[in-house]
């Protein structure tokens, strides 16, 4: 198997970040997850962990459950001294994440709203050329001043 986490060497003047590329399949949501706790725990951001692995594994699920992507690119980064962003990249960017709601009987449906409500943010960005994106990364980001 290989290493959990690759370091993305940052700029001089940017932020570290770990990414990697998994299958595209519901067991890569735990990868996510150690992903997720290894970052953080470089980092001394341990009180982060459960929000930050929670949102992973949503974002793991809409890709499998969303996409027809053979891999997908997890990501966990600091864009800011004082946010984390947990991201997941796919090769679908025709497929963007819509905010709506699940009916009572349905059993699935509920992944945004749930990361919606515990995110201080979250959104998408489209790669490639304007005309012809050839994917998109979902992400959410958490303030690192959270509850510590």
């Amino acid at each position: 198997m290989t290493s959990l986490i690759t370091l993305v060497q940052p700029a001089p003047t940017g932020y570290p970040a770990y990414s990697q590329t998994f299958p595209c399949e519901p067991s890569t949501a735990e990868t996510g997850r150690k992903l997720v706790r290894d970052a953080l725990g470089v980092w001394h951001l341990e009180h982060l962990t459960d929000v930050a692995a929670l949102i992973m594994s949503e974002l793991v699920a809409n890709a499998v459950t969303h996409t027809s992507c053979r891999s997908i690119r997890l990501m966990v980064g600091r864009p800011s001294a004082t946010r984390v962003r947990v991201g997941v990249v796919d090769r679908a960017p025709a497929r963007l994440p819509v905010l709506s709601r699940a009916g009572e009987d349905e059993e699935s449906g509920r992944g945004l709203l749930l990361i919606d409500g515990i995110a201080d943010r979250w959104g998408y960005d489209l790669y490639g050329p304007h005309m012809r994106p050839w994917g998109k990364a979902v992400w959410a980001e958490l303030s690192v001043q959270g509850d510590q």
